[in-house]
């Protein structure tokens, strides 16, 4: 019996110590914010700068998470993959990351993602030219992503026009020209878009990606509900294009430069669609002619 009682304890001492799901102190100690629904943690919002290995393993121990807020510019390939058993996961913002096109593999590790924002993404580096969007494609559950404040261009927006599982798309402050854009019209399912303006290159010759002739585009997209436009000179010649949108019913128009009396065209021609509009502000005005300056 002596014999038996010594066995069993050499086995359970062998065995692999089982982590127990970090509490919101152990979480807090790594300077995350804690976000609880229903007793359990739902979301966490942190700034990742300095975390290594050790801190990504915490989190990725936290497996009723349903949301995550990483900013920083540090979180690379192999960290991704640390999170990969946040299997609840169904909302991801990256502000700022190293990922690499081959790391956006790591995303098809959360079956239940709808929801991917991605801001300021690997800026400059060789190792992201936006190709690797295209691995976006085995998440069938992703219906919403935004894209924004890269400094990849056509090449992404090629990769985002395979990606047909998509209903809402969100992109600004990119280096896409129209010739990118033009691959958005295959988003056959998309129901929602807001389109902003490249990313200048100051002191070069940067044509803007975004004006009337981009708006065909849209035209083309006839699951589109909702469309908000950013950043561009805009005017009734362009935007009554958008008329063969048998679906659209809001048109958001921010930061751009049309005319009011174009506007009123505009609603008098589209009594169906809600159209929200503000003026320019002399700051925005000014913003804006440096930006689109060529």
């Amino acid at each position: 019996m002596r014999y038996v009682t010594s066995l069993f304890l050499l086995l359970t001492l062998s065995l692999p110590l089982i982590a127990a799901e970090p509490s919101v102190a152990d979480l807090e100690k790594i300077q995350a914010k804690v976000q609880m629904r229903n007793g359990q943690i739902y979301g966490l919002q942190v700034n990742c700068d300095g975390y290594t290995d050790a801190e990504y393993e915490i989190i990725g121990k936290v497996t009723s998470l349903k949301s995550i807020s990483l900013s920083g510019k540090e979180l690379n390939d192999e960290q991704l993959k640390i999170l990969a058993g946040l299997k609840e996961l169904e909302s991801i913002l990256i502000n700022g990351s190293q990922l690499t096109d081959e790391g956006y593999r790591g995303f098809a590790a959360f079956p239940k993602l709808a929801k991917l924002s991605i801001f300021h993404p690997s800026r400059n580096q060789e190792t992201f030219t936006g190709k690797g969007l295209i691995h976006l494609k085995e998440v069938p559950s992703l219906t919403q992503l935004t894209f924004a404040g890269a400094t990849a261009g056509d090449e992404a927006l090629e990769a985002v026009g395979q990606l047909t599982q998509l209903e809402s798309f969100r992109e600004w402050h990119n280096t896409e020209t129209f010739a990118g854009l033009a691959h958005l019209a295959k988003l056959t399912k998309l129901k929602s878009i807001r389109l902003g303006q490249r990313l200048p290159n100051w002191g070069k010759m940067t044509p803007a990606s975004f004006d009337d002739q981009t708006l065909a585009i849209l035209a083309k997209i006839a699951s589109l509900e909702t469309i908000e436009l950013t950043e561009a000179r805009l005017s009734f010649s362009g935007v009554i294009q958008l008329k063969e949108l048998l679906n659209l019913k809001t048109l958001k128009i921010n930061q751009v430069d049309i005319s009011a009396s174009d506007v009123e065209k505009l609603k008098s021609a589209l009594p169906q669609v809600k159209i929200e509009w503000q003026p320019l502000t002399d700051d925005q005005a000014e913003m804006l002619s440096k930006k689109l300056k060529l």
